[in-house]
């Protein structure tokens, strides 16, 4: 499992800017973000080099932030490998709450998947699936 740091911002102007400008006044460096969006607030998601500094950061300036356990996997950038992934979790009849994908060069790219239950990374692995580490996702800071 990889850790993402998850932020709820209300719908209002300049709210993102200031919880990015938290995080930079402590250091924390962000190596991808993602944002949805419903009429009243806004969910953003972050893979950052120390997700727990950042939630605690975020909640000392009032963000609502929390560490949210999803699972990483490379792929081939090409059609097909993300429908093969669903496929799989489809027939072992596990439960996506939500995903999203990126390039990460070098023709691969990285499903991220939020999967409900126990034993999903396990059994992606085991299915020859390239379940990904915290480091080969985001810069770990090591202290």
């Amino acid at each position: 499992m990889i850790s993402q740091l998850t932020v709820f911002l209300a719908n209002e102007k300049g709210r993102l800017a200031a919880a990015s400008r938290v995080l930079s006044d402590a250091g924390i460096n962000m190596q991808a973000l993602f944002i949805a969006d419903t009429a009243d607030f806004g969910i953003v998601r972050i893979f950052c080099d120390t997700p727990a500094l950042a939630a605690a950061k975020l909640a000392e300036a009032g963000f609502r932030a929390t560490i949210t356990p999803v699972i990483a996997v490379s792929v081939a950038d090409e059609p097909g490998t993300l429908a093969r992934l669903l496929e799989f979790c489809h027939q072992s009849s596990m439960n996506i709450e939500y995903g999203y994908c990126f390039a990460a060069g070098d023709g691969r790219a990285i499903d991220v998947l939020k999967i409900e239950g126990e034993g999903a990374e396990e059994a992606l692995a085991a299915a020859g699936f390239n379940v990904l580490a915290p480091e080969e996702v985001y810069v770990v800071d090591p202290s």
